[in-house]
């Protein structure tokens, strides 16, 4: 009974900040209404200017290619390439193609001509999938016969057949909302007493640890199950996206991520002495167990040593995990290892939660 009462007690406190129900309720909303359109890896309006040296048939061809993509903004055809590339120095452009003079009579000839594609390094990610656009462009018109060839060969994508982004970004925004909304939230909980100087009145009190902590961390849980289903449906509504997999396994795998935050989130609480304290180490942990977790690149890509953190990264395990139920339809064998760790990594949290917490009776 005694712990009814104080999740009651919880409940209220959230109900009377003005703030944080609205908190509650909007963030999702944004992240899921905003942030599919803006967060994808296709690169677009890539500011290109061509140098023409040669201004044949061939090379006309490829300027005309390049002002009907949808990838790119044509800059215009400038004279020279120095002044282009003085544009890219100033910002004003990405890419610079230079058509090199004789490029359709070598091509009438049968010889390679040898086109030049300078790009911005700046944002490399920008400036490389520019570079490759070009390439595929010229490829497809100075030789055609190659093209040709790559066209014979056919790719049979099995999952996210049509490639689409935001089928691919919509679990990792869950993973982000799930983290800074029962991470932060009950980091700022216990802290937040200390400075009101409430967590006295608890000290004093017969209720042991296991219940003071559970009050703290139960209904952060119920929080999440709410902004999951939130964000459940409006990808339904507004995207049209469902999970090809069961949704209890979504939920399952929102509350033992939220098992894993809450419960740090409590642990730095208790160890810090001031809400801005609590904060900043938070965020130091949030932002590593995000980058490292494979959320926006794969964990293969990185070094070695920083691949070994994934073992013990349990926004890596929901990632896949969430990812193989939403895109690829996978059951709860196929996510098995990944529910384990989570429920290991979350129980060792709430342990030392428990543990962590100086109860002055």
């Amino acid at each position: 009974m005694t712990l009814k009462y104080l999740i009651q007690k919880e409940f209220l406190q959230v109900r009377r900040n003005s703030f944080l129900p609205k908190l509650i309720v909007m963030f999702p909303i944004m992240i899921m209404c905003v942030m599919p359109w803006v967060m994808q890896m296709e690169v677009k309006n890539i500011v290109v200017n061509v140098v023409d040296n040669d201004r044949s048939q061939a090379s006309q061809q490829i300027v005309h290619s390049v002002e009907a993509s949808n990838y790119f903004i044509f800059n215009g055809q400038k004279s020279t390439y120095r002044e282009a590339l003085n544009e890219i120095e100033h910002g004003k452009a990405d890419v610079v193609l230079v058509i090199p003079p004789d490029f359709g009579k070598d091509l009438a000839t049968g010889h390679t001509p040898q086109v030049l594609i300078a790009a911005n390094a700046v944002n490399g990610t920008k400036g490389s999938m520019g570079a490759a656009y070009l390439s595929q462009i010229i490829t497809a018109n100075a030789m055609p016969d190659e093209a040709a060839i790559r066209t014979k060969v056919s790719t049979l994508m099995l999952y996210n057949k049509h490639q689409n982004y935001k089928l691919y970004m919509i679990p990792a925004l869950l993973a982000i909302v799930m983290m800074l909304m029962t991470g932060f939230l009950p980091t700022l909980n216990i802290v937040g007493e200390k400075e009101a100087g409430t967590i006295e009145q608890i000290n004093v009190t017969p209720v042991s640890k296991w219940a003071f902590i559970l009050s703290k961390l139960i209904p952060y849980w119920i929080i999440a199950l709410f902004v999951i289903t939130v964000c459940l449906v409006l990808a339904w509504l507004i995207y049209g996206i469902t999970p090809q997999g069961e949704v209890w396994l979504v939920y399952l795998l929102a509350l033992l991520l939220a098992l894993f935050f809450s419960s740090f989130g409590l642990i730095i609480s208790n160890y810090s002495d001031t809400m801005q304290q609590a904060v900043f180490v938070m965020w130091f942990f949030v932002v590593c167990i995000m980058l490292l977790s494979g959320l926006f690149t794969p964990t293969r890509s990185m070094p070695q040593w920083a691949y070994l953190t994934t073992y013990v990264n349990p926004m890596h395990y929901f990632i896949d995990a969430i990812r193989t139920v939403f895109i690829r339809g996978g059951t709860f064998s196929d996510i098995a290892h990944q529910v384990y760790a989570l429920l290991g990594i979350g129980l060792l949290m709430a342990t030392w939660a428990v543990h962590s917490y100086k109860k002055n009776s």
